[in-house]
């Protein structure tokens, strides 16, 4: 009897499992990350590392497409797979329009019919270009623009806005959170380039679709999925990676396995990356230089003569990445996942605020964060049905942890100020897509968040060890909450235009209690309500299939947090922010034009122009707490700010790329982007806005064969003077050069680099290169780092 129905069960699987197996059409190699999906893209799957994919679910559909990067694409019969023995071949193509399936709008889709300017990050890339961290990894497009305040960080800067102005989105769920400040953040660094399946990063406001801080754009991160088995027997896919950079003596190792059976798998991903200081290069200004830094004697505070100056004392750290998933497949129409994402830093020192001096001394003895964690547990269920309301259903719901501190402790004092906060984040969405005919497609969905925060803050003397209370940095026991509905609706007509809209209503609310111990609010109590209602429309115009024309119009809001509310803080030695409950919510109106072409299946140009108008701004500005200008914080008195609504802001600017593919494995790459902005500043003068860099891109000659690619490469960056800084940054000495007439510039740079690459027996992918071959001295703009010098890198990857 149990053999019966072992039988049974073997023969139901067999009928109802359809694999298919994608090849190379020339190599025979199987293909990895082909995407599958029916033409009316209901859904859409990826083929696992030996190119297989089973697509029983798309029983019914007329018509699969496959599609790869640097592939043509393949539409197929679904009857015809039978008589193909179920293998696709895939035929090479040096270049097309045609890219990749994005999630831009929640949903999977096909790029070419979005209006958005989209980068897409493939593990690919980031097994050849070998980044450090996530920051490393965006800032690898060309189009990214990323500054370092120390080593351990990390803020991504998209088309002049950045911080709480830009949205990080992990596997469809907000990061962001209610004390994400306007100052540069590090979040980015808890995420695991490793453990990434791709990266896209929307530019352009995103709010329509993920809500309040998509302004300058949405850098969404898709994670590694567990793989289900094709038939009985237990599959195991996986890779174990390991890496040394000598610029920081860098060690990582890490490992991603995948285990499944045919309706349930499992994934568990773990990275652990050791940093030392970081040595800059040898050939650049001698600003740049460390050449003291301080160390406890004797105990006492002492200023050390540095035995290498281009060895960034006190820079190093170490932090740790895991990940596990599980995958289970109810029958054809209901899918659940589940994730759980840890991440932790070692202490993490501020090295632009240790380089800081006064009275010709070094102005503190300690400045760092503390362990920056982060949890994320994601439980999802996928619906795939066929009703009048929807074709398929996603429930999301999401709680992160996230924890942070700051330790302070000015030189030659032995108190040590400690700031620790703590944000407890929900959210549920739920999101529906349902096709309205061939050509007709809307999405809508409903989204809900609640922040929940603790702030406390002590200080201790390391001497006696003796604490005693001070200001926290937030109102503890803040929180926030957000609720949004939105529609999207997208429009085919004769297959050559894409008519794109959508519309989002969101509410905001925040509560907060102020302890007025330390400094006299005059309040005691503040609560904010907002709403905001934004939208996009977007065209797509295929002239002829190698060439693609878009125009978008979109706005896009943020709304203020409790950082922005109620924070207590030191923006700058001499300057404390303090709490203003009086915000509304800062809107931005961007306008894009974009075009796509391809010439002689070769060369491929790509560019987009835009225009971005930012309303009732969010801005720093002087502030009177009780009719004081000043006040005394942690000893020093300092001049009073806050964020007001009290600005307009506008930035304008291009992207421009292009692909050249010669010689069969031969291709030139060069990416460019240029921004300028301007914002209000207190008397009403139009200022440099903070967030826009000067021109940056990059230029890459390749090489690429089934077993070896090689790629020489330059990066580069354009000049800031001192009349061209933002008056923030000017009032920053100690982070930039400095120019004839020693006042503060950001110097233009430009650097060599080399990567090799080559696979052993299939399996085995080596990595090596070399950062920086000229050795150059260089910061990027606004950092308070010095970017590494000549820098060694090698690095093995097994697969399995």
């Amino acid at each position: 009897m149990r053999n019966l129905a072992f039988l049974v069960l073997l023969i139901s699987f067999c009928i109802n499992a359809q694999i298919v197996t994608v090849k190379d059409s020339k190599s025979n190699k199987s293909l990895e990350l082909v995407s599958v999906y029916s033409t009316d893209l209901n859904r859409a799957l990826i083929t696992d590392a030996k190119g297989r994919v089973d697509i029983s679910s798309f029983k019914g559909s007329k018509e699969l497409v496959f599609r790869l990067v640097g592939y043509e694409k393949l539409i197929i019969k679904y009857d015809e797979l039978s008589s193909n023995k179920f293998i696709i071949s895939m035929t090479e193509k040096p270049i097309s329009i045609e890219n990749v399936i994005v999630t831009a709008n929640r949903w999977a889709e096909d790029k070419t019919e979005i209006a958005h300017t989209i980068e897409v990050i493939s593990p690919k890339d980031v097994e050849q270009m070998n980044p450090q961290t996530t920051a490393d990894m965006l800032t690898m497009t060309g189009n990214v623009f990323v500054q370092k305040s120390q080593l351990g960080g990390g803020s991504p800067m998209i088309r002049g806005f950045a911080t709480n102005r830009v949205l990080i989105v992990v596997d469809n769920v907000r990061m962001n959170n209610a004390i994400f400040r306007s100052g540069n953040i590090q979040n980015i660094i808890s995420l695991d380039a490793n453990s990434l399946a791709n990266t896209q990063v929307i530019f352009g406001p995103g709010s329509v679709m993920f809500g309040s801080d998509a302004i300058g754009g949405v850098m969404e991160f898709n994670t590694l999925s567990p793989h289900f088995s094709y038939g009985n027997d237990l599959t195991i896919t996986g890779s174990a990676f390991t890496r040394y950079s000598s610029a920081n003596s860098e060690k990582t190792g890490g490992f991603n396995t995948s285990i499944g059976l045919s309706n349930l798998s499992f994934l568990t991903s773990l990275t652990y990356s050791d940093f030392g200081d970081l040595k800059m290069g040898n050939n650049g200004p001698d600003d740049y230089l460390r050449k003291t830094y301080q160390d406890r004697v004797n105990g006492n505070d002492s200023t050390v003569i540095n035995p290498d100056p281009l060895i960034q004392k006190l820079s190093g750290y170490n932090q740790i990445n895991s990940m596990q998933k599980i995958r289970f497949r109810l029958n054809s129409d209901f899918e659940f996942n589940y994730g759980f994402h840890y991440s932790n830093t070692s202490n993490v020192p501020r090295y632009d605020r240790l380089i800081e001096y006064r009275n010709n001394n070094l102005r503190s003895g300690e400045w760092y964060y503390g362990p920056q964690k982060w949890v994320m547990h994601n439980f999802s269920v996928l619906h795939f049905a066929d009703n009048m309301f929807y074709d398929l259903s996603k429930l999301n719901y999401a709680y992160q942890l996230f924890e942070e501190s700051r330790h302070d402790r000015n030189f030659g004092n032995n108190t040590l100020n400690k700031r620790y906060d703590r944000v407890a984040a929900y959210s549920l969405n739920l999101d529906f897509l349902k096709e309205l005919g061939s050509s007709s497609q809307l999405n809508y969905g409903v989204e809900g968040v609640l922040n929940q925060i603790s702030s406390i803050g002590f200080s201790q003397n390391i001497v006696t060890n003796i604490e005693k209370g001070i200001s926290t940095r937030y109102p503890d026991g803040s929180d926030w909450k957000s609720f949004g509905l939105y529609a999207s609706h997208k429009l085919k007509l004769y297959d050559r235009f894409v008519i794109s809209s959508a519309l989002r209503y969101s509410f905001i609310s925040t509560s907060s209690k102020y302890d007025t111990t330390f400094f006299k609010f005059p309040f005691s109590t503040s609560s904010l309500s907002a709403s905001a209602l934004t939208g996009s429309v977007g065209l797509v115009s295929h002239i002829s299939s190698d060439m693609q024309l878009n125009l978008s119009l979109s706005t896009g809001f943020r709304a203020p947090n409790i950082d922005d509310i109620g924070k207590v803080f030191d923006s700058a030695p001499g300057k404390v922010v303090v709490p203003n409950p009086s915000l509304k919510p800062e809107y931005i109106t961007n306008i894009e034009a974009g075009i796509v072409t391809v010439f002689l299946d070769r060369l491929k140009i790509e560019a987009s122009a835009y225009y971005s108008y930012l309303n009732d701004a969010l801005v720093r500005r002087d502030f009177n707490l009780n009719g004081q200008d000043s006040i005394l914080y942690d000893g020093t008195m300092s001049k009073v700010e806050a964020i007001q609504n009290g600005a307009f802001a506008y930035i304008y600017g291009v992207q421009f790329g292009f692909e050249y593919k010669f010689l069969k494995s031969f291709g030139l790459v060069s990416k460019f982007s240029y921004q300028k902005g301007k914002e209000e500043d207190d008397l009403g003068n139009e200022v440099p806005l903070r967030h826009a860099p000067p021109y940056y891109g990059t230029v890459r000659f390749t090489y690429e064969n089934e077993d070896f690619n090689a790629m020489l490469y330059s990066d580069f960056n354009g000049e800031v003077s001192y009349q061209n800084l933002a008056p923030s940054e000017r009032e920053k000495p100690t982070i930039y050069a400095k120019d004839s007439d020693g006042n503060p510039y950001s110097p233009a740079w430009f650097t060599l680099n080399a990567k090799l690459g080559y696979f052993l027996f299939d399996l085995i992918h080596l990595n090596v290169g070399v950062e920086n071959i000229l050795d150059k001295r260089y910061k990027t703009y606004s950092s308070g780092i010095v970017a590494p010098g000549r820098n060694f890198i090698l690095s093995l990857r097994y697969k399995y």
